[in-house]
């Protein structure tokens, strides 16, 4: 039953994550830590889900964690990259027509 609650928990905050997302859209940092939310709740509720179904599972959750760093990593080398060459995290500076 506990698992139930946490699993709805989870699901919750996963649609309040997928929500901020869609209305924070101003700075690519926002836009990073909104993501990264968005990953950690889908690990939690995969976790939820092999421990309900007594899969012990262990290799996909560190090959999912794997790939989650690597998009992390990937997201603010770009980020880096953007404020060394427009100074500043605006996504209204990033056009595509310039």
């Amino acid at each position: 039953m506990k698992t139930f609650q946490l699993s709805k928990f989870v699901m919750i905050s996963y649609l309040i994550s997928n929500f901020m997302f869609s209305l924070n859209r101003k700075h690519l940092l926002i836009i990073l830590l909104s993501l990264e939310l968005i990953v950690l709740n889908l690990f939690f509720y995969v976790y939820i889900y092999l421990l309900l179904n007594l899969l012990n599972s262990i290799y996909f959750l560190v090959m999912f964690m794997v790939l989650t760093v690597c998009e992390g990593v990937l997201g603010v080398s770009i980020l880096v990259y953007m404020i060394r060459v427009h100074g500043k995290d605006y996504v209204s500076v990033y056009s595509i027509f310039i």
